[in-house]
């Protein structure tokens, strides 16, 4: 999609939608755990689970300056709306789009993009968190398969899932990311379960699990890749979501800031609407600056990526800088909103909640530190 005014179109539609129909029930999610189904469906229709996906498999074909339009504008709500169709957007499906064959996607890319099949990605072990080049989780070939077994953890929609896209060791005499391998494993296979969702801080309504591999066979034709280039897969994966969890945190501010605004012009002390006051001001301002510059870094990276660049020291200074800035806008809120913005009734307690774990996933603060090091070291500047 490259025509300005269809994007401009679909924005619309997403704006209202999420005005409409998500922020009103966003309290109902977070009590109940669970996005309504007839929501879900909504979604589909107005093709959120293809964003991403090329318009040849059913999808709308987004570039991702063009996606992180788009999830800017649906993050003014709850983020674990998002999560709902997130994976099937980016990192349960990117790896397909990237690296799959023919055969794969013509398989799998067009019923992803309806949100018929759900997505995981599964990388993160009990050993290989941070460290994610430490993937124990074993496949060994035998004949036309590969047998895999071990345990992935903190799984995003693993629960859902019809379809994961796997890091497994196929070399165990090569240590780091050489001997890791991906595939693409449907949830269906002999020996694959699930465990029970997470009770978790924030997000109520998106659900991860661990997902365990007991001797699954799974076909030579399901790896992604040659043998060997998982870590490869997993990590241009995890650059592109990088940004698009940028852009979520960058929704999720926008909402934050009007929210500010909207009750610092209403709250009155001391005989006059709080947002006369010179220290709110200069809460609101700091929020709204640092939102500012996260989203030029989004829309900037993104172009770059669409181009064609190698993003990988970008994409990390933008998650850095967005999730770190999102955290200090949702922080300042609860303190613009004192009391109120403690407790359950104006949402701004669970979306500070909500927020933090954009700081641990998709690589922690530290670990985009080291790579915005390494990378600008190699570049010499």
């Amino acid at each position: 999609m490259t025509d300005p005014d269809t994007l401009s179109a679909l924005i619309d539609v997403i704006q209202r939608f999420v005005a409409e129909r998500l922020r009103p029930i966003e309290g109902l999610v977070s009590e109940t755990d669970e996005v309504p189904g007839s929501i879900i469906e909504e979604m589909k229709q107005l093709g959120l689970f293809g964003l991403s996906i090329p318009e040849s498999y059913g999808g709308l074909g987004l570039s991702l300056e063009e996606e992180a339009r788009v999830i800017v504008a649906f993050c003014h709500t709850a983020p674990a709306f998002r999560s709902t169709f997130g994976t099937n957007v980016g990192i349960g499906s990117q790896g397909l789009v990237m690296f799959g064959d023919e055969a794969q996607k013509a398989r799998w890319l067009p019923s992803i993009a309806s949100g018929e099949t759900i997505t995981a990605f599964a990388l993160t072990e009990a050993e290989a968190g941070s460290d994610s080049a430490s993937v124990q989780t074993r496949a060994v070939r035998d004949g036309d398969h590969y047998v895999l077994n071990g345990v992935k953890r903190y799984i995003t929609n693993a629960g859902r899932a019809n379809l994961f896209t796997v890091m497994a060791r196929t070399d165990p005499n090569t240590k780091g990311g050489a001997g890791v391998s991906a595939f693409l494993v449907p949830a269906d296979l002999p020996g694959l379960s699930v465990g029970k969702p997470e009770k978790k801080m924030g997000q109520q309504g998106a659900h991860i699990h661990d997902v365990v591999f007991e001797d699954v066979r799974v076909p030579v034709e399901n790896r992604l890749g040659a043998e060997g280039e998982g870590f490869t897969v997993a990590m241009r994966v995890l650059d592109r979501g990088r940004v698009h969890i940028s852009a979520v945190c960058v929704g999720v501010a926008e909402r934050l800031i009007a929210d500010c605004v909207a009750y610092a012009s209403e709250r009155k002390q001391f005989g006059q609407p709080i947002a006369s006051f010179q220290l709110i001001q200069a809460m609101i301002a700091d929020s709204k600056t640092e939102a500012l510059a996260a989203k030029a870094l989004v829309f900037d990276t993104a172009r770059k990526r669409d181009a064609g660049a190698n993003v990988t020291l970008e994409a990390a200074a933008t998650k850095l800088f967005a999730s770190e800035m999102v955290g200090r806008v949702a922080d300042r809120a609860v303190q613009v909103f004192g009391g109120a913005g403690y407790v359950a009734d104006y949402g701004i307690e669970r979306l500070y909640r909500d927020v933090r774990i954009f700081r641990i996933y998709e690589g922690a603060s530290q670990i985009q530190q080291l790579i915005i090091a390494r990378e600008t070291l190699k570049r010499g500047g």
